[in-house]
């Protein structure tokens, strides 16, 4: 402290001042915070507030670009849907000329017509899947894969998505192939006498390769989801039960199963004895029918006439060569056992042939000679989607399954028509599931929009504490700041007014 009465140093003013440039500098601050709304204008004013307050608004920043991100997507998603809808609406016309052409009052003109009609409709569900886009971005002509969708600040806040492809070439029936080809079934045979060959053979229906018989192992469809469902054969198992157990489990693959045993034979009646046509069948849980009959039209009215017991039906046609061929139907794919032939014999179409007749002694019977056989039905795979087979070869199919598409259905026959029932059924389950599917993308963008618009609100919140000006709070201490200022003012002049009276001491 300067002396009393000093006029070099003027301690009183020297404070004053001191207490006004301080007091200048709140009010600078508390002016700038009034004016910006803010309490951190600068890292200098709250360094740890300040680091704070820029990590909140860089995850503002992300949430908000995040949400137009996942409307960017449902937008999208609405466009795909909207093509897919239009789809399915031509895909159900198609069912419906299907199922009329199968009709048998159809004229060879009119078929000819329906499919014209087939073909237009068809090319439009390509058209459409080739020509539906979002920006620039095909979505449905199978190269939308594996896309992702930002719906989050930060990586890995992502909802990743694939669309199949939908034109007429990608949809419609996945089936598995039958090992050697279409339509086969398994014959599995048993011989007597010291002569017998031992084992069992196999054969195809009429026409086809033989396949393999049925093999004790567990098979499993993997279907496009990556669901298995398994089942164990065993060398006499029947296809229907297969089937069946393979359809418990389709809700997991996504994969049916159909069953069916049919099998042709050439017929040939005894030549010896009034009976022309004498044996047995067995439906697969039936009772046995003993047939007996002179001619093979007396022969399929027997069978047909226990259907509603045994589940078989039998059929005639002319062969090459004008014989009569007899063709066993059990629809179910339940197995079918032949036995006790005594009059007439049964020879098997396709690959070897393989004979079913009366014999005059043990001795006689050889591999193609037997009393009796058991007949295995085919176990057939379908999907939307494509799948694979494990051990297929144990129930007689291919390891993986073959696409009949849309685009190759022809309804100019009934056979055909048939079949693009079959097609047309799965090609909508395959339009539907991927419909499904956007939908459910699209609610977890939605649900992903309000998600992203709650932690905007609460984090909008959290940096408002921490950056906001308390305006009430600094009203009041600019107000305290202006008076200190006033009176900082005062005291100078006060301090200089003293220090000037010291002059008069002077002579």
């Amino acid at each position: 402290m300067s002396s009393v009465g000093s006029i070099l140093t003027n301690q009183g003013a020297l404070d004053a001042l001191n207490s006004i440039t301080n007091t200048s500098n709140t009010n600078n601050t508390l002016e700038q915070e009034l004016s910006s709304g803010l309490q951190i204008n600068s890292p200098a004013d709250n360094p740890a507030g300040y680091i704070t307050a820029q990590g909140f608004t860089s995850q503002l920043n992300g949430i908000t670009q995040a949400t137009s991100n996942a409307n960017q997507g449902i937008s999208l998603l609405q466009t795909a849907q909207g093509a897919l809808t239009q789809q399915i609406s031509i895909v159900q016309s198609l069912n419906s000329i299907a199922v009329q052409a199968a009709n048998g009052t159809q004229t060879a003109q009119e078929e000819s017509s329906l499919q014209n009609v087939v073909t237009q409709l068809t090319s439009q569900v390509s058209t459409i899947a080739s020509q539906t886009q979002f920006n620039n971005i095909n979505l449905l002509d199978g190269s939308f894969k594996g896309i992702q969708f930002q719906v989050g600040a930060n990586e890995g806040q992502t909802i990743s998505l694939s669309i199949s492809g939908t034109s007429a070439a990608d949809i419609g029936l996945n089936a598995s192939k039958v090992k050697s080809g279409a339509g086969s079934a398994v014959f599995n045979t048993t011989t007597t006498g010291a002569s017998s060959a031992s084992g069992a053979i196999s054969l195809n229906i009429a026409g086809a390769a033989p396949t393999g018989l049925y093999s004790a192992g567990t098979v499993g469809v993997t279907g496009s989801g990556g669901g298995t469902a398994t089942a164990t054969a065993t060398a006499d198992s029947s296809a229907k039960a297969l089937a069946a157990s393979f359809n418990t489990q389709s809700g997991t693959s996504g994969v049916s199963a159909q069953a069916t045993t049919q099998i042709s034979f050439d017929l040939t009646a005894a030549t010896a004895g009034s009976i022309g046509y004498a044996f047995k069948i067995k439906g697969s849980g039936s009772s046995t029918q003993t047939l007996s009959a002179k001619t093979a039209t007396d022969l399929v009215a027997q069978i047909n006439g226990d259907t509603g017991t045994t589940g078989i039906t039998a059929a005639l046609t002319t062969g090459t060569g004008g014989t009569t061929q007899l063709t066993l139907t059990q629809s179910n794919g339940a197995n079918i056992a032949i036995s006790g032939v005594t009059e007439g014999s049964l020879t098997t179409l396709g690959g070897t042939a393989k004979t079913l007749k009366a014999t005059a002694s043990a001795a006689a019977n050889t591999a193609t000679e037997s009393s009796a056989a058991l007949i295995q039905g085919q176990v057939q795979f379908q999907s939307a989607s494509s799948f694979t087979v494990a051990n297929g070869a144990d129930i007689g199919v291919g390891s993986a399954s073959n696409l009949t598409s849309l685009s190759s259905i022809n309804v100019t026959t009934t056979a055909g028509a048939n079949t693009a029932i079959n097609v047309v059924k799965y090609a909508l389950q395959s339009l539907s599931n991927s419909g499904g599917q956007l939908g459910a993308v699209q609610q977890r963008l939605q649900a992903s929009v309000n998600n992203l618009n709650t932690t905007s609100e609460n984090v909008t919140n959290a940096l408002g504490v921490v950056q906001d000006a308390n305006i009430p709070q600094v009203s009041n201490s600019l107000t305290q700041a202006q008076i200190q200022a006033q009176a900082g003012v005062a005291a100078l002049k006060s301090s200089t007014t003293l220090q000037q009276s010291y002059l008069s001491l002077l002579p």
